[in-house]
């Protein structure tokens, strides 16, 4: 039954990667190119309501929808010109949530991430809602109407392909979307420079139509009116720059040189998002877009374009089609990003540590499934409102961009000294600041009492459960780390190295096998148990350990020169310095995977065959107040090795720690 479940697990998610393979990275790593495809979708896809929201907010004002599009350009290239700095200062990822974590502190950090959290999960919800809601809306009226019962649950299939997908590696989702990608592309390059250049009206045209500034006269009350309407279109399409971000958090995905990769990528972000927002606000102005019921401003002014030149009508489902697929694009930006920000928190014990682990295909597996599930329930609970997931969605990523800039800020001015030319970094990180914060505030001032509430409860919940979380791992790691001082200190561990350990001979003798961690002071604790149960009963004692291989660590290049291997002989090293104290033969073996259980496993059947009279010791950690949530935070390894050993018939013992 197993094997046939492995091999239904393999067809689906493909087969498991091998971690020792050389060309590892080339299974997983991306191309700036690829890169762009699969995190600049979430800006690029913002086209399709940010430019909208903003050219709304005017209220008619549509003379300055030229001043809107060149601040929207401008703003682009100052936020992808400060991530590109926070590739260069962390290039083995984390974004915003690194910047605030390192630059501002854990407390800054835990908020920029839960923000970002929030936000990737609802980049999911918000894209594929609208990607479905484009998608019917150029279907006849009989057929939407049929189509539209059925909304909610073709969003919930299309978020289940898109889990899958990205289970099956980065690289393999961001191939199945590369074509949606290039057709957007393509298409609305096209449709763009052609409405610009063929547009029917001269500005001047269109300004003597709508000159309302000029007829109320240049008196300084008008004057701060229009600052005003043009400041609010400006925040409120904060939409547009969402997904800029997406780069600096996935930099550990990225092919060599990672910063080189990173900044070409930003780079080519910065270009396609600009030219896309920014033409279509022309667009807009130039063709006379006015809102019609049932229809997005993007398909009214798409639809005058094709008219107007007696264009084949199916020519708008085409581009509308390349629209709906590049927010389905946008979607697995988000199902990509919030694995990579949970994992770095996981790593900080904000989170628990399942977020860091990599499954076979090695991808950050369970933060992928979360980040989905997470978005199916939050279309189910808002029945996939657009106008309630946008509230939340346009907040959360300001907040982050807000302390990623001031955190650079700070940085640059503290590193002014050693960094030449640091005013040219400081005045693109300050002005990016001022700029995000403005966003900010203006939407929690706008859309509090539409929702906007909840962007401050439900970030605070999340805070709450990881500074639960935190303060255990925190008071566990404390405790481990008072019985590794006191075993090292009682029996001079450091004189391991003018020791000459005592081996194991007979091989056929009595013998425990020890299952043990990186803490010195558990291990000498077991041992020590088992001395005093079982007195003069073993003769050999030999140890095994694995090094987990998560998310962090795959793409760490001290992995590949064996220094964590290095500390893992260290650590059967101490413990056999231990056993030699006390005049016991001893051995030890370990190897480096992503899977425990499994790696431990194999080195179980290994020893075994060398040493067939044994049985194996584990410990499992005790604690005063056995609570609901310890097993949810800790891996629980002991049980699990001791159910498989079980199965295979072979002995293994738990002895308690009491932290």
């Amino acid at each position: 039954m197993k094997n046939h479940f492995t091999k239904i697990k393999n067809l689906i998610i493909g087969n498991p990667l091998k971690i020792f393979n050389h060309s590892k990275k080339d299974n997983i790593a991306l191309i700036s190119a690829l890169a762009w495809v699969g995190m600049g979708a979430d800006g690029l896809s913002s086209s399709a309501y940010g430019p909208e929201s903003a050219y709304v907010a005017l209220h008619g004002n549509i003379n300055l929808a030229i001043i809107l599009s060149i601040a929207i350009t401008v703003t682009v290239f100052i936020i992808s010109i400060a991530y590109s700095q926070v590739i260069e200062l962390f290039p083995e990822g984390g974004g915003g949530y690194k910047v605030a974590s390192k630059l501002l502190g854990p407390k800054f950090g835990l908020v920029a991430g839960v923000a970002l959290i929030v936000d990737y999960i609802l980049t999911i919800s918000v894209s594929v809602a609208s990607c479905v809601d484009s998608l019917v809306s150029v279907l006849p009226l009989n057929i939407l109407v049929f189509i539209m019962k059925y909304k909610t649950s073709i969003e919930i299939v299309l978020i289940i392909f898109l889990i899958i997908m990205n289970i099956r590696g980065a690289k393999e989702s961001i191939k199945v979307l590369l074509p949606l990608f290039a057709g957007f592309i393509i298409t609305h390059v096209l449709i763009i420079v052609f409405g610009l250049i063929y547009h029917p009206r001269s500005y001047s045209e269109i300004m003597a139509v709508h000159n309302s500034i000029h007829h109320a006269g240049f008196t300084s009350t008008p004057i701060l009116i229009t600052l005003a309407i043009l400041l609010k279109a400006y925040s409120l399409g904060g939409g547009t720059y969402t997904g800029i971000e997406a780069v600096s958090n996935n930099v550990s995905i990225l092919a060599e040189p990672k910063v080189r990769t990173g900044k070409i990528t930003m780079f080519y972000m910065a270009i396609s998002l600009s030219f896309t927002a920014s033409g279509i606000i022309l667009l807009y102005l130039f063709w006379n877009a006015t809102p019609v019921y049932g229809k997005t401003l993007n398909s009214v002014v798409y639809g005058n374009i094709i008219s107007h030149f007696g264009l084949n009508h199916w020519w708008i489902s085409v581009i509308l089609f390349f629209e709906s697929a590049l927010l389905l694009v946008g979607a697995n930006t988000g199902i990509l990003g919030c694995p990579a920000v949970m994992s770095n928190m996981a790593m900080d014990k904000w989170l628990p540590k399942k977020f860091g682990q990599l499954s076979d295909r090695l991808v950050t597996q369970n933060g992928i499934i979360l980040a989905g599930i997470a978005a199916i329930i939050s279309l189910i609970v808002t029945k996939g409102s657009l106008s309630v997931l946008i509230v939340l969605y346009s907040i959360n990523v300001f907040i982050t961009f807000s302390l990623s800039f001031l955190g650079l800020c700070i940085h640059w001015v503290k590193s002014r000294k050693k960094i030449k030319q640091y005013q040219f970094k400081l005045f693109f990180s300050i002005i990016g600041f001022l700029l995000c914060f403005t966003i900010l505030i203006i939407n929690i001032f706008e859309k509090f009492n539409e929702g906007g509430w909840v962007v401050i409860l439900i970030p605070a919940i999340l805070m709450i459960i990881c500074i639960i979380i935190h303060k255990h791992y925190s008071y566990v790691q404390r405790k481990l780390n008072k019985l590794d001082s006191k075993a090292a200190k009682i029996y001079k561990l450091n004189n391991i190295y003018d020791t000459k350990l005592i081996t194991t001979s007979d091989m056929q003798a009595k013998t425990a096998i020890f299952f043990v961690n990186s803490h010195i002071g558990t291990g000498i604790e077991c041992i020590s148990q088992v001395l005093e149960m079982f007195p003069n009963i073993f003769k050999n004692f030999v140890f095994i350990t694995t090094g987990e291989v998560d998310s962090m660590i795959l793409y760490d290049n001290k992995f590949n020169n064996k220094i964590y291997c290095n500390n893992l002989e260290l650590i059967i090293n101490y413990l056999r310095f231990f056993c030699t104290i006390k005049e016991i033969p001893s051995d030890g073996v370990f190897n480096y995977g992503i899977d425990k259980i499994h790696d431990l496993t194999i080195l179980a059947d290994q020893i075994i065959e060398i040493y067939p009279n044994s049985i194996f010791f584990g410990t499992t950690l005790l604690f005063n107040e056995d609570r609901f949530w310890s097993k949810l935070l800790h891996n629980n390894t002991a049980y699990a090795l001791q159910k498989t050993l079980h199965e295979k018939n072979k002995k293994m013992i738990l002895l308690p720690i009491q932290i």
